[in-house]
This record gives C-alpha cells, sequence and structure tokens, in this order.
C-alpha cells in the first residue's frame, strides 16, 4: 500500500480503548498513533496492548490541538456522526492522512473539527466503542488503497444490491 497513515484520538479517556487502538493500528501498518489531551494511564495502556506497539509504532501525546503536529502534507481527517460527514464506504482516502476520533461518550470538539480537510461517519445506527470505530476506518483503508481487486462474486445465487442509506441523526441513549 501506497502513503502513510495515522491514527489518533481526542481526549480519550479508556486505557483499554487507547491499548486497543496500539495494537490494531500496529496490526495494520499505521505510521504512527496519537493523542490529544488524553486522560489515561500510561502503566495500564499496556494490558490492552500485548503486541507492545509503542516499541514499534511512534505515539504522539499532545496536551492540546495546538500543540499536534502533522508531517507536511498530511490530511486530518475527522470521524464523526455528523449529518455533515461523508459516509466511511464512499469515502475516498487521502494518500496521506491522519483520522482522529473524539472521545468515549462525546464528540470532536469544534476546533479539532475545524482543522479537518474531511468529516467521514461510520454508517451505523448509533455510536460503537471508540477503539472499533478506529479498527473500521483503518480496516475501510485498507480495502480502499491496500490493491486489493474486485470481490469474488458468492457461490450462492447472486443477490441485488441493498438499497442506498440514508443518514439519521444518532440514537444518544443507545
Amino acid at each position: 500500500m501506497r502513503g502513510y497513515f495515522g491514527i489518533g484520538s481526542e481526549g480519550i479517556s479508556k486505557p483499554m480503548n487507547l491499548g486497543a487502538i496500539l495494537r490494531t493500528a500496529h496490526a495494520f501498518e499505521a505510521s504512527f498513533a496519537f493523542s490529544v489531551a488524553a486522560h489515561h494511564r500510561a502503566t495500564m495502556v499496556n494490558l490492552s496492548d500485548t503486541a507492545k506497539s509503542p516499541a514499534h509504532l511512534p505515539l504522539y501525546e499532545w496536551d492540546s490541538l495546538a500543540e499536534m503536529r502533522l508531517p507536511k502534507g498530511c490530511t486530518l481527517v475527522g470521524v464523526e456522526l455528523d449529518e455533515n460527514a461523508a459516509d466511511l464506504p464512499s469515502f475516498r482516502h487521502p494518500l496521506n492522512a491522519a483520522y482522529i476520533l473524539g472521545p468515549e461518550k462525546g464528540d470532536l470538539s469544534p476546533q479539532a473539527k475545524a482543522l479537518c480537510s474531511d468529516l467521514v461517519k461510520i454508517p451505523t445506527r448509533f455510536c460503537v466503542n471508540l477503539s472499533v470505530a478506529a479498527a473500521l476506518v483503518m480496516y475501510d483503508r485498507m480495502i480502499s488503497l491496500g490493491g486489493f481487486g474486485p470481490r469474488d462474486a458468492p457461490r450462492s445465487q447472486p443477490q441485488s444490491p441493498p438499497p442506498a442509506r440514508q443518514w439519521r441523526p444518532p440514537n444518544r441513549k443507545a
């Protein structure tokens, strides 16, 4: 796969989520991971990151968005359930990108959204776990930019394509 990417979160509070993001980023060969204004105890991150990812994957920890420094030419993409966001399955990933997700039980700050060149959403009925969302974004990037050919036709009966999905506001009570 050409290009590079990094993934991180603004205001992440659960060390197990950060550890899962690091492990998954390492598995998907991310170039770096990051956190902005994180609230976690670093020793607990290792409990969910059995791959010891920080030894293989740079982790940048910034106290604020103002401190965040991305490589030159790196496009910041926000991942957010937002009516103005593009659906992830139809999004064309930038060759060089950093994906930023909001905190658990919250949204990206208006300041973070303003820094993003694009916003994408995972077309689900409600928010999924932060580390699951990060994994879905990395998987989508891999299948869209990874040089995979078209999918094989199913061996069972051909199926008609599913109906187009329409965006609905997230169910915040779930």
